[in-house]
């Protein structure tokens, strides 16, 4: 593996939200010069060799992706950040790789290094006619950042990307490598541990626990993800009323029930793939914006999806253009919010019948944004789909009394997450996401929000990657039990050593270490 040492005393996150001071960075990459299984095992010895090295300084160390997340939960103060980035190696599988009792097309097994980005892993899948099951707004994150704080997406009848993962290869020291798989439902040979020359463990409890765990069970360097064939997305973004007319009532229904048997959307009552509800409290007479997407089989032909003239596709979220907000004059912000919103959301068009007009792509398509709008904040919370319409009355009067916000709330609606600390924990989950303008009143507005879901008795979870306002009391509050299993079950894989050196300072904060 290769290692330049980059002599970075200072760190700073995609969003730019936050510097951390490092000891150092290091970026590494594969050996060019070796066959692809014997660079992936090199760098398995080369990530054992900086936990010693980092052991033997008494540094702490981390793994870093493509550094997305708001928190500093992929940072440690004054230690040593590993730069993943270029470890983007990828295997298809064959049957001499699977039991022989596992039922499966191995067809549909991709085995990923932790650094490759979901950009390049829609590429690649593309390449063989097939695509991820479901995918975050965004695609700059890798894959083992993606999965490991629990990216979401909108797919209501899959879930979370964690969720097609069944296999994960991490480093937990400097002897030490193992290959995790549930035990419910184990599916490498054999003779796949032997070429990763992994320790194998079938635990259900500890690759649940593994599963969302940002870094803090050792260094994550390979995942078996589960595909399907390629697919498309008919998607459609429409303006329907918010209020207590028939129309209104109807789509709050939905929302709280995820039921569509009586849906006034593009597609009548066909249940949708995809659904995300964003709200304008600045222009709420006029609506709602609502996407739906709507699952096609592939076929070669088809009219890519375009990005409007503000650069917006159909796909992407409030973060791709909230950042050029401000709220510096609290009077301009409804206005502001207004103008840029109308600017940019790519609202579906009529055509001469009156219908709406669909963009269709492949998932890699219509996600397909790695690029910002200028600085601004997200915070995303998980809630039961029960207490949507709940949480909107409440938002829009904690908006009329500690406003004005500047930013939107939106609603993503996805299945509960099998993960023990998977933030989307709710069997039927909605995550609201509440993007706006970088600002302290903004963080302001974060913590009165919170105070006013657990004075009401509203169960969430913060989204691990995002704005949170996390403790040890708080964590517990959310997870119950979980934590104490979650902490247990890292105990058991790492030893004292390791544990110390895969603890972060905002682990300790957060009570989880």
């Amino acid at each position: 593996m290769k290692i330049i040492k980059k002599g970075q005393t200072a760190w700073t996150n995609r969003h730019d939200t936050f510097t951390e001071d490092i000891r150092d960075l290091y970026e590494l990459g594969n050996d060019d010069d070796a066959y692809a299984l014997d660079s992936y095992n090199n760098a398995t010895q080369g990530f054992m060799g900086l936990i010693n090295e980092a052991i033997t300084m008494q540094t702490p160390l981390r793994a870093l992706g493509a550094g997305w997340s708001w928190t500093k939960i992929a940072t440690v103060k004054d230690g040593i950040i590993l730069d993943t980035k270029p470890l983007n190696t990828r295997f298809n599988i064959t049957a001499a790789s699977l039991r022989p009792d596992y039922t499966g097309d191995p067809k549909y097994l991709t085995f990923v290094q932790s650094g490759m980005s979901v950009q390049e892993l829609d590429d690649f899948l593309f390449s063989k006619g097939q695509a991820m099951k479901t995918h975050g707004a965004s695609n700059g994150q890798t894959m083992a950042g993606a999965v490991s704080t629990g990216v979401h997406g909108a797919a209501f009848d899959f879930g979370a990307m964690p969720e097609f993962v069944t296999g994960l290869h991490i480093i937990t020291g400097p002897n030490r490598h193992v290959y995790l798989e549930r035990a419910s439902r184990p599916i490498v040979s054999d003779a796949f541990i032997t070429r990763i020359q992994a320790e194998h463990i079938l635990d259900d409890n500890l690759f649940n626990a593994a599963l969302v765990s940002f870094g803090s069970f050792g260094i994550i360097h390979g995942l078996m993800i589960e595909t399907e064939d390629l697919y498309l997305l008919d998607t459609y973004m429409q303006r329907m009323p918010y209020d207590d007319s028939d129309s209104g009532k109807k789509l709050k229904a939905i929302m709280e029930t995820l039921d569509f048997s009586n849906a006034e959307l593009p597609c009548g009552n066909e249940r949708p793939y995809h659904f995300m509800v964003l709200l304008n409290p600045y222009d709420m007479a006029k609506g709602a914006y609502v996407t739906t997407m709507y699952k096609r089989p592939f076929v070669s032909i088809y009219n890519k999806p375009k990005e409007n003239d503000a650069g917006i596709g159909p796909g992407d979220d409030a973060p791709a253009f909230i950042g050029l907000l401000t709220d510096n004059v609290p009077e301009l912000v409804p206005t502001m919010v207004t103008k840029i919103l109308g600017a940019n959301l790519p609202l579906s068009d009529l055509d001469p019948q009156g219908n709406l007009i669909k963009q269709t792509g492949t998932i890699g398509e219509i996600f397909s944004n790695n690029t910002l709008r200028g600085k601004l904040l997200s915070a995303a919370v998980a809630m039961p789909v029960s207490e949507v319409n709940r949480v909107i009355a409440l938002m829009l009067q904690a908006n009329e009394d500690f406003g004005p916000f500047a930013g939107l709330f939106s609603f993503r609606f996805v299945k509960g997450s099998g993960a023990m600390l998977g933030f989307t924990k709710f069997e039927d989950t909605c995550v609201m996401e509440l993007d706006a303008a970088y600002s302290p009143k903004v963080y302001d507005f974060y913590s009165k929000t919170w105070k006013i879901l657990e004075d009401e008795g509203i169960p969430f979870a913060f989204h691990w990657g995002k704005i949170t306002e996390l403790s040890s009391d708080r964590i517990r509050r959310m997870y119950g039990q979980s934590v104490d299993n979650w902490l247990n079950l890292r105990k058991q894989l790492l030893d004292a050593q390791c544990l110390e050196l895969f603890t972060n300072p905002i682990m300790l904060e957060w009570g989880l270490a």
